[in-house]
């Protein structure tokens, strides 16, 4: 489980720079001024796979009890059109829950 402190604000997204915490709503990191938008955990790992040649796609995953923006989202995509979470619209009390997988075209060399 992760603790997750008070900031006031019911969702938050974590700045890959500081690790601090923000709201999802932020669009910079509150500790540091990073631009979340690209340094959050999340846009960096969606970095990470556009980078990685094995993956030919990319799935947005969300839990089965997910708000309806996120659901609404959920999916594969091509790596160039994958939507930024967090979701725009979400409305999950702790956070956009919402996760990057890679889909494999090999998976050994």
């Amino acid at each position: 489980m992760v603790f997750v402190p008070d900031l006031g604000v019911d969702a938050v997204q974590t700045c890959s720079k500081c690790h601090a915490l923000s709201p999802d709503s932020a669009k910079v990191c509150q500790s540091c001024q990073a631009d979340l938008r690209e340094f959050s955990t999340t846009a960096m790992a969606l970095k990470r796979i556009r980078a990685n040649s094995r993956a030919s796609a990319i799935h947005l995953a969300v839990p089965l009890n997910a708000c309806p923006a996120c659901r609404a989202v959920e999916g594969t995509y091509p790596k160039d059109q994958v939507p930024a979470l967090p979701v725009e619209g979400c409305s999950e009390p702790n956070g956009c829950q919402g996760f990057y997988e890679p889909l494999l075209d090999e998976i050994y060399p």
